[in-house]
C-alpha cells in the first residue's frame, strides 16, 4: 500500500477516525510496544531488588519511600514513578513526538494527510491529544506495573505515609491515582515540547533526541545550586512533588503551582508547534 493510500484511508470518517488512527499507528508500532515493556520491566527490576534487600535486611526500615514498599506494595507504584520520571518517561514521550510530524514528513504521508477536509490546525491537534494519551499510558502503566509487581512480592500491609501515620488501602489507590495523573500531565508538556522540535525538521531521529536532551537540560538545570531564582520556572522542578501526596496531611502548594507550570509549557509550545506548522513546506 502506498503512502497516499495509507493516508487517505486514516483520514477518512472525520476527526474521531482520524484520532483513533493516530493511537492506533502509536502504539501499533513495534518500537513503543518496546518502549512500553521496558517501562513496565524497569518497575519489575526495581521491585525484585528491593524485595532482595529486604530478604538480606530483614526488620530494616527508614523513612524514605522505597523503605515504606517493604510494609505494602502499593508504595511500589510510587517509587517506580519516582524512579522512571527523570529518564525514561520523558524519553518514551520522546520518542513518540519525534514521530508526531517527522515521522510523518519522513515517510512521505504528511502531504497526503493534510488535504482537505484534515487541515493542518485539526491534524495538529489530533497529534497532540494523542501524545497527552500517550503520557497518560506511559505514567499510568508505571503505576499499574508498580501495583501489581509490589502486591506479588510484598502483599497489602498497613500503608505508612512519610508523616507516619496509617491510611487505608483505598485512599493509598487514590494517592497513587493523583500522582500517575500529575506525573501525565507533566509529560505531556514536555510532549508539546517534542512535537514544535518535531514540526522544525522532517527527521523523527533528530527530533527523538533533541526532545530528550532538553528534558534532560532541564534537569541539570534544575540540580545546579547556584541557579535556583531560575528553578521556579523550570519543567521539571516540580515533577516529584506527587511524593506529597504521601504525607499527612498532604501537601498541594507545590503541585498547584506545578500544574500551572506544566499547562503553561504546554499551552506555549503548542501555540509555537501551530505557528511552525501552519507555514511549514510539505511539497518535498
Amino acid at each position: 500500500m502506498s503512502a497516499a493510500e495509507v493516508a487517505v484511508r486514516r483520514r477518512r470518517g472525520g476527526g474521531a477516525r482520524l484520532f483513533a488512527s493516530e493511537l492506533h499507528l502509536m502504539f501499533g508500532r513495534r518500537r513503543n510496544q518496546v518502549g512500553l515493556a521496558v517501562l513496565f520491566g524497569l518497575v519489575v527490576m526495581l521491585g525484585v531488588a528491593l524485595k532482595v534487600s529486604a530478604l538480606r535486611h530483614p526488620g530494616a526500615r527508614g523513612g524514605d519511600l522505597f523503605s515504606l514498599v517493604g510494609g505494602n506494595g502499593v508504595f511500589l507504584g510510587f517509587a517506580g514513578l519516582t524512579i522512571e520520571i527523570a529518564l525514561f518517561l520523558p524519553l518514551a514521550i520522546a520518542v513518540l513526538a519525534g514521530d508526531a510530524v517527522a515521522g510523518e514528513a519522513n515517510l512521505g504521508t504528511l502531504r497526503y494527510l493534510l488535504v482537505a477536509p484534515t487541515g493542518r490546525g485539526r491534524l495538529l491537534v489530533t497529534k497532540a491529544c494523542a501524545l497527552a494519551v500517550g503520557a497518560v499510558v506511559g505514567a499510568l502503566l508505571v503505576a499499574l506495573a508498580g501495583v501489581i509487581v509490589g502486591v506479588a512480592l510484598f502483599g497489602t500491609g498497613p500503608l505508612t505515609t512519610l508523616s507516619g501515620t496509617r491510611i487505608g488501602l483505598t485512599d493509598g489507590l487514590l494517592r497513587l491515582a493523583l500522582a500517575t495523573g500529575y506525573v501525565a500531565v507533566g509529560l505531556a508538556a514536555l510532549g508539546m515540547i517534542g512535537l514544535f522540535i518535531s514540526t522544525l525538521t522532517e527527521q523523527p531521529i533528530a527530533a527523538t533526541v533533541a526532545t530528550a536532551m532538553v528534558s534532560t537540560l532541564l534537569w541539570i538545570l534544575d540540580a545546579v545550586p547556584q541557579l535556583d531564582w531560575l528553578r521556579p520556572w523550570l519543567l521539571v522542578d516540580r515533577w516529584s512533588a506527587f511524593v506529597d501526596l504521601l504525607r499527612d496531611p498532604v501537601f498541594t502548594d507545590r503541585m498547584v503551582t506545578g500544574l500551572w507550570v506544566d499547562l503553561a509549557y504546554g499551552a506555549v509550545f503548542l501555540l509555537l508547534a501551530w505557528l511552525r506548522f501552519r507555514v511549514k513546506d510539505i511539497t518535498s
